[in-house]
Order: structure tokens, then C-alpha cells, then sequence
């Protein structure tokens, strides 16, 4: 009886050795993130607006730089925007809620206005939506993006307000900057 407990003893201090040598590892990003890595880089947008309660109608362009950061679970966007109402800065946040099982994005901006989104993808198009007041009523709004090409995708802006049909307020294109390849040495 003394070997039997003296023995289950040490299997005891074996087995928290063993635990203690396998402490809880880092957590790692999942595919979803790997996903939104399509839009690491540069990327040069070009959009159509279309007069609505975001604003006059007008072209805008974009610039758009994209990185992964926080060990791969966020992916952050740092953009200019060149619209009919002057030069907007913004900062935004994408990332996955594992819980909620939707991709997340949250940006900010220097007109003082912060937006948030849920998305999903299904094979190359991303849906992303949200609803917020406008002019004192509920509006859903939608933006979906097709990617086209690694290089290349389009992109719409529609919203809807309460009580109303969705309508169509911007249009556009964006694509990535490629570097061109350094020249051989001879």
C-alpha cells in the first residue's frame, strides 16, 4: 500500500511537470484573417457620388494603405480621400469576431465621424452592412465589394431608409499599386 501511494505520488509530480512545461501558447490568428490579407498594400480607388444625405454628387479618389498588425488579428487601413467636400483622413479597423462568427470594421475620420460594420464573404464578395440615424430615421446601408483580380475590385454604396427602397448613392473601382520589379545588375 506505502509503494502504491509513493508510486501514484510521483506519476502526480510527473503529470504537473508536464503541465507546467506545456504553459498556454499564444493564440493565433484564424483563416478569416488570413483572408482579409487580400488587401494588404497600396491600393488607388476612384469613385462616382451620387447626391444623397452624404453629400453632393462628385468624384472621389482614394488612396488606401493596408497592413496587418497586432500579430495578424487586425488588419489596419490608413486612407485619403479626396471628395467634393474636401480631404478626408481616416483610420479603420477590420477584424473577425469569432463569436459572432462576421468580420468586424471600424474606421474614424477627421470630420469627427466614426462608422461600424459586420461583413461576410461568399467566394469573392464581401457584404458588409450597417444601420445608423440619418435625418432622424433608421437607414441600413450596404457596401459590397467584388474582388475582380489580385489586383483589382469594384464597389458600391447603397442605402436604405426607413420605409424606403435602397438606392444606389457610389460606384467605384480601386487598384492595388504593384512595384515594379528592381532592374537585374548586368
Amino acid at each position: 500500500m506505502k509503494k502504491t501511494l509513493i508510486g501514484l505520488f510521483g506519476v502526480v509530480l510527473m503529470m504537473a511537470g508536464v503541465a507546467r512545461a506545456q504553459a498556454p501558447q499564444m493564440p493565433k490568428p484564424g483563416p478569416e484573417m488570413k483572408r482579409l490579407a487580400y488587401f494588404v498594400g497600396t491600393w488607388n480607388s476612384e469613385m462616382e457620388l451620387k447626391a444623397s444625405p452624404l453629400g453632393p454628387a462628385g468624384k472621389i479618389t482614394a488612396v488606401e494603405r493596408y497592413q496587418m498588425s497586432y500579430g495578424g488579428f487586425f488588419l489596419l487601413a490608413h486612407s485619403t480621400f479626396k471628395t467634393p467636400m474636401g480631404t478626408v483622413k481616416e483610420l479603420a479597423v477590420f477584424g473577425y469576431d469569432t463569436q459572432a462568427k462576421v468580420y468586424t470594421y471600424n474606421s474614424f475620420n477627421n470630420f469627427g465621424e466614426s462608422e461600424h460594420f459586420t461583413g461576410t464573404i461568399a467566394d469573392k464578395t464581401w457584404t458588409w452592412t450597417s444601420d445608423m440615424m440619418m435625418e432622424g430615421k433608421m437607414t441600413r446601408q450596404k457596401f459590397t465589394l467584388e474582388e475582380v483580380s489580385r489586383t483589382s475590385y469594384t464597389f458600391r454604396f447603397d442605402m436604405q431608409p426607413e420605409g424606403g427602397s435602397w438606392i444606389n448613392v457610389m460606384e467605384g473601382k480601386a487598384t492595388k499599386v504593384v512595384k515594379a520589379p528592381a532592374p537585374k545588375a548586368q
